[in-house]
């Protein structure tokens, strides 16, 4: 005997309810294209994804989420146009879709426009102050800008409404190391790390402070397990090539930068 799932929203009796009176709306199946467009984002079918959410958009031209939805794609694509292009209408269609201005905010720093940006976050923050990733992403700006504080109050105030969100130890630990305070700095990259064993850019900023400190040992040792992660990156086989070097071991070092 199979317990049926808890419907804690009651989204399954709604669909139910719709299929039952026959409900076969545009907007309705709008949101049932935007439904699974989104579980397939989830599994990585972001091709599968876009298709559904240009669907949602040819039936229900007026909904928000399907243009932010879609936006979100087109930014993981590349192309900064076309999503900001959808986040703007997603934003004219539904002023107060917070999740919105984030992502925005998102395009806007990555085009250059960090005022833009700032001005994004802040009010998704006002429409929605527990939007995690968008604490994040704001103390990312600050940092880019050095204001330090600034970017350590965002990433504290992520880590208070996640506290199990890795990343933003991790981001929190290169301000403080930002700063010369190797002691928090370090802390972070730990908290990080044991969240997130596989967070590689923890493991190489680690390797970076300890070889700051001289730890030329727990360095290399940092920068392979990077590595391992994340065999792809040359920053980190560059990393790899520093610890090498001042190791004395200079054919090694060698065979790191050809990486």
């Amino acid at each position: 005997h199979i317990e049926p799932q808890p419907d804690p929203t009651g989204e399954r009796e709604k669909r139910r309810a719709a299929k039952r009176a026959g409900d076969f709306s545009p907007e309705r199946s709008a949101w049932a294209y935007n439904l699974v467009g989104n579980e397939k984002k989830h599994r990585g079918d972001l091709n599968g994804a876009l298709a559904d959410y240009e669907k949602a958009i040819e039936l229900h031209p007026q909904s928000a989420e399907a243009h932010n939805n879609r936006a979100g794609i087109k930014r993981s694509q590349g192309k900064l146009d076309e999503a900001l292009a959808d986040y703007n209408k997603a934003i004219e269609l539904e002023p107060t879709l917070a999740v919105a201005y984030g992502n925005r905010g998102l395009v806007r720093k990555a085009n250059g426009d960090f005022a833009g940006a700032l001005a994004d976050y802040n009010k998704g923050i006002e429409l929605d102050p527990n939007q995690v990733q968008v604490y994040n992403s704001r103390g990312e700006l600050k940092r880019a800008q050095r204001d330090w504080e600034g970017a350590i109050a965002d990433y504290t105030r992520a880590i208070a409404l996640q506290p199990d969100f890795a990343v933003a130890y991790n981001n929190r630990g290169q301000v403080h190391r930002a700063k010369g305070d190797f002691k928090g700095a370090l802390e972070d990259y730990n908290k990080a790390l044991e969240l997130n064993p596989r967070l590689a850019s923890a493991w190489n900023n680690r390797g970076i402070l300890k070889q700051t400190q001289g730890d030329r040992d727990g360095a290399l040792a940092d920068f392979n397990r990077a590595i391992e992660l994340k065999p792809d990156s040359p920053q980190f086989h560059s990393n790899r090539g520093d610890a090498l070097r001042l190791k004395g071991q200079l054919d090694e070092a060698l065979t790191a930068y050809d990486q």
